[in-house]
């Protein structure tokens, strides 16, 4: 049974609200690796079939031959694959998410991102709050559960402590017009890299600034996200026609006002 002691808890959810960020462990044992894997690389390979739902995060970069995308994005994995639900990684998960923003918390929609070997291409830096309609409560989280091992030089997150309790920075499209962007790097005072073992998670807040280098290894790096929010926004956002993607997947700035001219 998944457990998590009062002080652990504690102790994240302070890290979490000081930096924006906090390393949460082991979420997925090392005997669940496997059969999650599977069903990610059955996504990959087109087994299961995503449609529209899946999509390049690193549309902007040119492809190398041979490459379908630099990063691959699927959003809504679960919607596509609802045994997904009932494995063991969404009710821990639920868990944390509960204890990190608040028992109201449900699950708002998840997605998997992906990085080959050697494709070498960042996920750009951005606030996952510019890609959200801005809405009267603004707790949310991300749980990213690395299935392999990750680290800097295959694409670990990088998030900037702090960042959150900033104003949104300015965010505009790339320059395919297919994702966003704001302006950042690992310079940034507080950038910091945040390496995990397969089976273990971050959690991050929707204000947190982020990002990821590109896979310059001769090893994959899967990653499921799952995300978080109260119950009364998620049905704030769904009666405005925000659903991450579930009806129509496109990727722009949607908090309007900071949207960069």
């Amino acid at each position: 049974m998944f457990v998590l002691t009062t002080q652990v808890l504690s102790d994240l959810a302070q890290k979490f609200t000081a930096d924006g960020f906090a390393a949460v462990g082991e979420l997925v044992s090392p005997g669940e690796l496997a059969v999650y894997r599977d069903i990610y690389d059955r996504f990959l390979s087109g087994d299961i079939e995503a449609g529209d739902k899946r999509s390049d995060l690193g549309s902007h970069v040119p492809r190398k031959d041979g490459v379908r995308e630099n990063i691959t994005q699927i959003m809504w994995p679960s919607a596509l694959h609802p045994p997904l639900r009932e494995l063991p990684l969404h009710r821990k998960a639920l868990s944390v998410a509960r204890e990190l923003i608040g028992a109201d918390a449900e699950l708002d929609f998840d997605m998997m991102i992906h990085k080959d070997p050697h494709t070498a291409v960042p996920t750009p830096w951005h606030q996952d709050a510019a890609y959200w309609i801005d809405m009267p409560d603004h707790r949310a989280v991300s749980i990213w559960v690395a299935l392999d091992d990750a680290d800097v030089d295959n694409g670990c997150m990088w998030y900037v402590r702090g960042s959150h309790r900033q104003p949104l920075r300015p965010h505009r499209p790339t320059s395919d017009g297919k994702n966003i962007e704001c302006d950042c790097s690992e310079d940034e005072p507080g950038a910091t890299p945040v390496p995990l073992r397969a089976g273990e998670a971050v959690a991050h807040s929707g204000f947190t600034l982020h990002y990821s280098r590109g896979n310059t290894t001769d090893g994959t790096r899967r990653a499921y996200i799952l995300n978080y929010r109260p119950a009364a926004m998620i049905r704030h956002e769904r009666a405005r026609g925000a659903d991450h993607g579930l009806g129509e997947n496109v990727r722009q700035v949607r908090n309007a006002d900071f949207a960069q001219d």
